[in-house]
């Protein structure tokens, strides 16, 4: 009887266990949920202060370890620190290229490590800003635009108006300090000071400014948060490669000035299709998205907002006239001067770096097998909605001019290779691999030469300008850079062939062929 009883009691403990377990889990499982819902509404600690980082030398940046996926910056060989130097005097060409943004002004101050803040660093040389706040909320819902993203032939006609933003109030919201009701982050005074119009007729950062608005802590409701921080980049010519250049290389000062430990994530604020040019800056960035991909407002630890590519010194050298000339980071570190510049080969090395071509083997193997003469051409190519895939000829025998060039080359005692540079069809790497190989760069003005930021420095640049296109781009960038530049002026847009070799021996010569 009783080795009865205690086998039922037996039976009766196997099955209270698993209803135990299983009571526990449910427990366990329903307290883990309150957790997550109660961290998502919490104050998290803002980003570490930027001051608090250290320069490795390089560009890279020494942080605090941490479990970031988001991609180091490599070591630059033309790298000047951007943080922590005596600030450039203003309208110097430093202030212009480098760190000029050094009228801090705190809009939202920090408050002891915990909620948002925000704060804009300003240059009076270029008369714009670089904001950066943080637990800042970007609402797609609130931005009218296009979706963004689709490829090119499923949106042919759409028209420029409907890929840029436009912006209800609220789309930008930031964390405030206190308990109360919505208020606007800035106001008109602050916007006219710190992020002026300057003549841009669509100012889309200045907008999104305009409409953000500070709110109470536990108000700032998310679909999902992006923990790394993050540039919000606003392009318009993004299918051109000078106009995409200068986004690049705002995103690129951006990055620098708030002196951030990696390589930050990318969101295009705006609704452009899918360009060929995107490829770069997913290699340039830890990672690219739009907006109207995230399927509702997103909330970013650290948001960065890049200027426009129309404020940078790249754009502004076109009507704006100062001194600057090109120098080795070398000679700058030995001889500091305000009046020059290596911040532009610095870039292009970024450029480089991130297609993983900084290495000795492509420099050494430059003259290894001959001279290469790359010459740039212009050809039909479909850009973006609007384009008829038609390239407008700014010189009308070209063909006829690369021909000579090529026959006369097979000549000459020295082996000279006369590279055809088909640009609309050569993948990014394959572009700035024949610009790293090349002696000597012609071309006819065109948006191809820009790609003269990541020659190496003793490269040596022919621009054949027509008369209806003389325009001081590439001849700056040489500058800039501290190329041998060589002009030759067309009465019109026809080259006559004995000029164009004339000129080109003359600079071969000098290379010793």
């Amino acid at each position: 009887m009783m080795a009865g009883r205690a086998h039922g009691h037996r039976n009766r403990l196997r099955r209270l266990v698993p209803r135990v377990l299983l009571l526990a889990f449910a427990l366990y499982a329903v307290s883990f949920a309150i957790y997550l819902l109660r961290q998502s509404h919490s104050h998290h600690p803002s980003p570490p202060d930027p001051t608090q980082r250290t320069d490795a030398g390089d560009g890279s940046v020494r942080a605090p370890p941490s479990s970031s996926s988001q991609k180091p910056w490599p070591r630059l060989p033309s790298f000047l620190p951007w943080v922590g130097a005596p600030a450039p005097p203003p309208h110097t060409c430093e202030a212009y290229f480098g760190n000029g943004f050094t009228r801090r002004v705190e809009v939202l101050p920090a408050r002891g490590g915990a909620g948002g803040w925000f704060r804009c660093h300003h240059s009076e040389t270029l008369g714009s800003s670089i904001c950066e706040g943080a637990r800042v909320r970007l609402d797609p819902a609130r931005i009218a635009m296009s979706r963004g993203g689709e490829p090119l032939d499923q949106v042919m006609g759409r028209a420029e108006e409907e890929e840029l933003p436009k912006y209800e109030p609220g789309a930008l919201q930031v964390e405030g300090p206190a308990a109360g009701r919505t208020a606007p982050l800035v106001d008109a005074g602050f916007l006219n000071a710190y992020v002026p119009t300057g003549g841009i007729g669509t100012h889309t950062m200045r907008a999104l400014l305009e409409s953000a608005r500070v709110v109470p802590p536990g108000e700032l409701h998310c679909s999902q948060w992006v923990e790394e921080p993050t540039l919000l980049v606003t392009r318009f010519e993004y299918a051109n490669l000078f106009h995409t250049i200068t986004d690049w290389y705002s995103a690129y000062v951006s990055s620098r000035v708030t002196n951030l430990p990696n390589r930050p994530n990318v969101v295009f604020v705006d609704g452009h299709c899918k360009a060929q040019l995107e490829q770069t800056w997913e290699a340039l960035f830890s990672s690219v998205t739009y907006v109207k991909n995230f399927s509702g407002p997103v909330c970013f630890r650290h948001a960065i907002l890049s200027p426009l590519g129309y404020e940078t010194a790249m754009f502004k050298g076109l009507s704006e006239s100062f001194s600057c000339e090109g120098a080795s980071a070398q000679s700058l570190r030995e001889k500091p001067d305000y009046e020059k510049t290596a911040r532009i080969s610095e870039f292009g090395e970024m450029i480089v770096a991130s297609f993983d071509l900084l290495h000795d083997e492509i420099m050494s193997s430059k003259k290894s097998n001959g001279l290469n003469v790359l010459f740039v051409r212009r050809e039909d190519y479909l850009a973006h909605p609007r384009h008829t895939g038609k390239v407008e000829s700014r010189l009308s025998n070209e063909r006829e001019v690369y021909d000579a060039i090529e026959k006369w080359a097979k000549g000459l005692k020295c082996k000279v290779n006369v590279i055809n540079g088909l640009f609309a069809h050569m993948n990014m790497k394959e572009q700035l691999r024949a610009i790293l190989e090349a002696s000597v760069v012609i071309g006819a003005h065109g948006a191809g030469l820009t790609h003269l930021v990541s020659a190496t420095p003793d490269t040596k640049v022919l621009e054949i300008i027509s008369s209806m296109y003389r325009r001081p781009h590439f001849a700056l960038i040489s500058q800039w850079k501290a190329l041998e530049y060589h002009p030759i002026n067309l009465p019109g847009s026809y080259a006559r062939i004995t000029d164009v070799i004339s000129e080109l021996s003359n600079i071969l010569t000098g290379l010793g062929c």
